[in-house]
């Protein structure tokens, strides 16, 4: 870590300057790893090219671009199965191009009626578990899935979860960022004997490169496949799930699941230097990335340049505002009134921007009073050529330890840990209570500016909120594309309180030098650090020109995608024509 002694500076205000310097961007000589991806047909973007690939062969065979995102999230529990999977919840916004509307999904689930803060003190708890059957909520994407295919998609069950059998079937090589989350894992699988036998085929790790097949999750999605959702969750995937509950000591009954049903709710927004950007309400942290936002917009952060130590600063002094007043108004809204309106205020924010000191990193910001009363996620999103948008993200929560750590067994998913996100505070807006759904980190997101829409996300834990507020930044402060804004450089403070903040060690060490002397606490990470600043997704279309683009992290083994063009076959017969 690098404390304030280290880079105690003499002059001050020589070092708040911004170093990065003009120059001309030239294609040989920039700061992006890619270019973006772009066509006239539809486009997809995951964090996994073989999930990429099926999206886009889904919109070849006629699919749409909510059909593509559903088949590319099966994949995705395939592939990355200690970030995602039908053990866990998912978050969408879809714009629908025939209507030109906006429409949220919040599929996430609520904990069962019997997982109570007083059933958990009486087996001895004091907070609630980070991992294990009672950190367990009902898995909601599934039922996500089946809202989404039925309101938007052309395509059945059937269709988008065959490539996702084939290849659970006969196998795929582990990418290389998920061989080194199993590897983190490793100690945790090897406390569940289902878990075990799953996820350690042989008894041991898969390494990257090394092909690994899962039949167990090929039987639980023909369930799926033949029954739609009323098999996971009153058919013979909810067999499992309950049986696995029971002999974990859990609390989940047959009604838990039966009863549960996923929610359209209306996005939310906040306009940003001439964009719109959509968030969904709460119960997700969403609301705190517009509040961020609103705050930034008060000051010039173009003028300071990108990435420069004042700007860096006033976006993590707005940071801390806005999650403070996430950590104590945000929950379920169901059970407590959420001042949602007042939180994304611009007159609000320009209150709670008052309390920036320019020159010095505040380390006890607390919530204000608006008017009113982990990291295992996958993001993904599409576009396709009627113009059909899709912003999702699905999540297990904890990678490291492949969500709650157990898997249910013969079924070939593991339970997420998101009920791991309650309070036992009885003052808290987030306590735990039977049939609650927890505070969430995963939130998708939307942007659009005159014909410009944007598709993206950025997953991560608490790192998402902040992170969309950079990556909106850096298109509309900075001027980047979409590929560029993913790619460059961020900070991530994990906590709350305090003032330490995960930088990238792509950030010039003046600029760290500089925070350093205002007190910020830095903490250094990789150049590319998809554990502590996420990893994110975008697709973006220009409905004048029709053009379709796709960008995808470089954090992370995915790509963006396009749907190639049909082609006839070059045959005598056809020539003739």
């Amino acid at each position: 870590m690098i404390t304030r002694s280290t880079f105690r500076v003499a002059v001050l205000a020589a070092l708040l300057s911004p170093v990065i310097t003009p120059r001309i961007a030239m294609a040989q000589d920039r700061s992006q790893s890619r270019s973006m991806v772009s066509s006239k047909q539809g486009v997809v973007a995951s964090e996994s090219v073989l999930a990429s690939q099926v999206g886009a062969s889904v919109l070849e065979r006629g699919g749409n671009a909510i059909d593509a995102a559903v088949a590319m999230n099966a994949m995705m529990g395939l592939v990355a199965p200690m970030n995602d999977g039908i053990g866990g919840d998912l978050f969408a916004i879809i714009y629908e191009a025939k209507t030109g509307k906006l429409f949220g999904l919040n599929a996430s689930g609520w904990a069962p009626k019997a997982l109570t803060v007083e059933h958990l003190r009486a087996k001895g708890r004091t907070s609630m578990p980070a991992r294990g059957i009672d950190a367990a909520t009902v898995p909601g994407a599934v039922n996500g899935w089946e809202k989404l295919l039925t309101r938007f998609g052309k395509k059945r069950f059937a269709d988008v979860l065959a490539p996702s059998i084939a290849y659970a079937e006969a196998g795929f090589p582990v990418g290389e960022v998920v061989s080194v989350y199993w590897k983190d894992s490793e100690k945790v699988l090897r406390e569940d004997a289902a878990t075990t036998k799953t996820f350690l085929p042989g008894g041991r790790l898969p390494q990257s490169g090394e092909l690994f097949r899962n039949p167990e999750l090929a039987w639980s999605y023909r369930q799926i496949a033949s029954g739609g959702a009323a098999a996971f969750y009153k058919g013979s995937v909810a067999a499992k799930l309950l049986a696995s509950s029971k002999t974990h000591g859990g609390t989940m009954t047959a009604a838990d699941l039966a009863e549960f049903d996923s929610e359209w709710v209306e996005p939310i927004s906040t306009t940003y230097r001439g964009w719109t950007v959509y968030e969904l309400p709460p119960n997700g942290q969403g609301i705190a990335a517009l509040e961020m936002l609103n705050i930034m917009e008060t000051f010039p952060l173009a003028t300071m340049g990108h990435n420069s130590a004042p700007a860096l600063h006033h976006m993590i002094e707005a940071k801390k505002l806005a999650y403070a007043d996430m950590q104590q108004y945000d929950g379920d809204p169901r059970f407590v009134k959420i001042p949602v309106t007042a939180m994304r205020s611009k007159s609000y924010a320009a209150e709670r921007a008052k309390l920036v000191n320019a020159s010095k990193a505040t380390c006890d910001l607390s919530a204000g009073t608006p008017g009113g009363t982990d990291n295992g996620t996958t993001y993904l999103s599409a576009v396709d050529k009627e113009g059909n948008m899709i912003s999702l993200i699905q999540s297990n929560y904890s990678t490291v330890g492949f969500g709650a750590g157990i898997t249910v067994a013969d079924a070939g998913f593991v339970w997420h840990n998101r009920g791991a996100g309650f309070s036992f505070d009885p003052a808290s807006a987030n306590v735990l209570a039977g049939r609650k759904r927890p505070l969430h980190t995963i939130i998708p997101a939307f942007m659009e500016k005159g014909d410009t829409r944007v598709a993206f996300g950025i997953m991560g834990g608490w790192n998402q909120a902040q992170a969309h507020a950079q990556f909106v930044s850096n298109i509309a402060d900075f001027g980047m594309n979409i590929q560029g804004a993913l790619d460059a450089p961020r900070f991530s403070k994990e906590t709350f309180p305090g003032c330490d903040v995960n930088f990238e060690s792509r950030i010039p060490d003046a600029v760290l030098k500089a925070l350093a002397a205002m007190g910020h606490e830095i903490v250094m990470r990789g150049d590319y650090s998809s554990t502590r600043m996420g990893a994110g997704q975008a697709v973006m279309r220009n409905y004048t020109t029709g053009i379709n683009s796709g960008a995808s992290d470089p954090r992370k083994d995915g790509s963006a995608v396009s749907e190639l063009l049909p082609v006839r076959p070059n045959t005598p017969a056809a020539a003739k024509r």
